[in-house]
Order: structure tokens, then sequence, then C-alpha cells
């Protein structure tokens, strides 16, 4: 069911965000019956805290959204989700006390917690809904949170119903709902019409390994988003232990995270001209799986030594990144998935990115701390270039040694752009426990963010 604020309603409920400083302030005007039942309950205006004030009727009459203090605001995101989760049931209205960002968060954050995942188990739906307030663009804010949404359900999707195939019938879906041209490159067809590397990673399985391209928009600049859509990763021939595998379903997190982001640009109506390339595949095991020391000859030519099948993301991504090259947008973004290293060195709420450009990599951080879309730069260290040039090869898929691995798959994937406008994400697409607005399961990472700076990244 799609996120959206609730119709208009003159007997929704007030409902005033609050802060320990302004609490006092507010209650005093609620009147002494308001300020009693505070004092009731020891109500602090803590983080995420929910107080429903009665009227001479019983009913809520109004309710209080605690907000927390700056402390808590810089270690927390999403308050309102939380005092969305916490509140009885009704319909509600935001007193006109936030503005600017704070109340595009407030919103957004009441709408993503309204999300649920119930492909398979039913949930109870969400109680309490909120009125879009009358100074925020409330389409845009519903066209985020659905974007969001769409990510989630296809990362939360296990890969029996999100193999290749399925993964290619939701792009359909999204491409005929906003009108924009789908074509799809499938199996043997692949060897053709060079991608060799997509066509070596998914051969094993029995579901057919394809590129899927998207495109939308007649006018503007353009800009091509290529997202890793490797729907189960057995680790191939280099198996993962169980405990790595269990969350391979998210291994197509980035072309989630990619397409969740064309919905929101293609709903809003963006004046670009927009590509969505997805190589989707499943990286199985059989006779027909790569094999460590075999070496792939790439779309672009570069050879490339398999020293590790686990490390599949950046081989598919190649072929992709080398055919987006060849139109030259004006900017090439790519997400993935790609590296347990990238989760050591920043955690699972921080979205690793690179970039070779200062002035791209300021407008992301501006507008990532903007919209609340936490991304952290990372280096493409050029020194680092020789860990990934076996010698026998061009290139190496898995530098041996295991130093800086986020970094090396960068600097892979970077060799066949040929781009100078090129952005990398090595994101993680999982909330590994619930928080405000993020419940545990699949979630995007830095989409946000860059819609923000979209204006700043393309000319």
């Amino acid at each position: 069911m799609p996120l959206s604020f609730a119709p208009s309603d003159e007997a929704a409920i007030p409902l005033h965000p609050v802060t320990p400083d302004t609490l006092a302030d507010v209650l005093s005007s609620l009147g002494d019956g308001a300020q009693a039942w505070a004092k009731t309950n020891e109500y602090k205006a803590a983080f995420g805290s929910a107080l429903a004030i009665p009227g001479p009727d019983g009913t809520v009459a109004a309710a209080l959204a605690g907000l927390g203090d700056d402390a808590a605001a810089r270690r927390q995101r999403f308050a309102m989700a939380a005092v969305a989760d916490a509140l009885p049931a009704g319909t509600y209205r935001l007193t006109e006390t936030l503005s600017g960002d704070t109340l595009e968060e407030a919103a957004l954050g009441w709408l993503l917690s309204s999300y649920r995942f119930d492909r398979y188990a039913s949930k109870s739906a969400p109680q309490a809904h909120l009125v879009a307030p009358p100074d925020l663009d409330a389409a845009r804010i519903e066209a985020i949170a659905n974007g969001e949404a769409l990510t989630r359900d296809l990362i939360n999707t296990p890969a029996s119903d999100m193999g290749p195939e399925d993964l290619e019938q939701a792009i359909r879906d999204l491409a005929s709902a906003h009108g924009a041209g789908l074509s799809v490159i499938t199996g043997d067809d692949l060897i053709e019409q060079n991608f060799p590397m997509v066509h070596a990673v998914g051969r094993a399985a029995d579901h057919e390994p394809r590129l899927i391209d998207l495109r939308w928009g007649g006018e503007g600049p353009k800009l091509t988003l290529v997202g890793k859509g490797v729907c189960f990763d057995t680790g191939g021939l280099n198996i993962k232990p169980g405990r790595s595998m269990g969350l391979m379903k998210k291994d197509m997190g980035g072309a989630a995270t990619v397409l969740g982001l064309a919905s929101i640009i293609m709903a809003l109506g963006l004046k670009l001209r927009l590509r969505v390339l997805i190589p989707a595949v499943e990286n199985s095991i059989s006779d027909e799986a790569i094999r460590p020391g075999d070496i792939l000859t790439s779309r672009k030519g570069l050879t490339v030594e398999i020293n590790n099948t686990d490390a599949e993301g950046r081989l598919v991504l190649a072929d992709a990144l080398s055919y987006a090259s060849e139109e030259d947008p004006d900017l090439i973004v790519s997400m993935a998935t790609l590296t347990g290293a990238a989760r050591v060195a920043v955690g699972p709420d921080l979205a690793p990115f690179y970039t070779g450009e200062d002035a791209d990599a300021a407008a992301l951080a501006k507008a990532a701390e903007k919209v609340r879309d936490p991304v952290w730069r990372m280096p493409f260290h050029d020194p680092y270039e020789a860990l990934i040039e076996p010698g026998i090869a061009d290139l190496d898929n898995a530098p041996k040694g295991g130093f800086a691995g986020s970094i090396t798959a960068a600097l892979f994937l970077r060799r066949f752009t040929d781009h100078p406008r090129y952005m990398h994400f090595d994101i993680y697409g999982w909330q590994p426990s619930s928080a405000p607005a993020r419940p545990k399961g699949g979630v995007g990472q830095g989409a946000r963010a860059l819609l923000e700076a979209l204006p700043d990244l393309l000319p």
C-alpha cells in the first residue's frame, strides 16, 4: 500500500513537537489540565516519546511529540517516526512549530514509520495518521517515502521470489508505471552482445543472467545509475560459510536502491534523461561456474584474473559500467553491496562513497547532512592500483592480503568507466536492528542524499 498522508481533516488532533526546553511553554498554552497530566506521567519530551492529553470527555484532545535535546538529535534520526508508533489511533496535524528541513524530516519519518513488509505474514496497520502540513511539499515527501518503500520491498523479498527474472518483472512494472522504456539482454545473448562477465557470473544458475536497461526522460542532463543485481550470492565455488550466506538475498541492494531513486526521480518529473542499468544474476554453483584462476575478458577488453569467485559483484558491474560510459552521460553513479571491508570501516549506518571530484563530494556531503541520509567519502587512492594488477592479467578481482578491500574494489570499478564524473557507493542495504523509521531489514542508503544533491551534481 502506498505511503501517504491522511486527507485534510478539521477534526484532526493537534500534535505539538516539543523539546525539553520548549515543553513548559507548550504545556502552559494548553492549560492547567495538560500541565497536571504531563506531571503525573513524568513527561520530559525525550526523543521519540509521545503523550496523549485527554479532553473533558476522555478522548484525545491534543498530543505531545518529544524531539529530545540537541545531544539526542545528533545521535538519532526521525524522532517523529518513533512518536507515530507510540501515539494512540487517530488522525493528527502538526502545530506550526517546525519548518524547513526539520519539518521535512518529521513528515518523512512519519510516513516511513508506516512501512510494513507483509508479503508473507500479516502485519498490524499503522493506527496514527498525519495530515500533510500546509507548508510542506507533500507530493515530494510521498514520492521519496514510496521510493524507499520500493527499495525495502525488493531487498526484503527472498531469492525464491526475487531471482533475476523477478527483478526484471519488478523493473518492468516500474517502467510501465512511469512510461519508461525498457530493454533486456538475456542468457547467451549476453555473449553475442559483448557482456561476457555478466554472463560468466550468472551462467551457473538455473535463472538466466540478464542486463536490464531502463530509460526515461527526453530532455535535460544525462544521469546513469548502475546497480548491482546479484539476487543471491552463494560465493560460487569459493562458497560462503552459512552465517555469511544468510543475508545474501540483500546482495541486490544496490539495484534496489537505484531503482528506488529512479522511482522518485520519475514520480517527481525531474528534467533529466535517466538511464538505469541492472546486471541481474545469481552467483550459484554448478559445473558451469567460474573457477578460481580463470581469466575473463571484459566488455572493455581488459582481462581479469579470478582469484575469488565470491568477488563477483565487481565483475557484473564492470561490464555495465563500460556500457554506461559509451554514451558519455553527465554523471555515472554505481551502487552495490560490494565489500565487507566497507562495513568494517564505517559500520552499517554510513554509506561510503567514492568520487574523484572534490566539488561533487562536498555537494553530496552537504545534501546528506540536510536530509539526514549519512554518507562518508572514501578515497580513490591511486597508490593502491598496484594491488589490483596481478601480472598474469590486466586486473585481479580479489587482491590477496585483505587490506583496503573497499578501496581496491572501487579502483577496480573505476578502470571500466573512463569517465571523470563517476561516483560509487559501497552500501550495506540492511538495517540490523530496528530504529525510528527504519525497521530491521532492507533499507536504502545514499539515495535521498543523491536526490538532494542532483542540482549541484548535474549541469
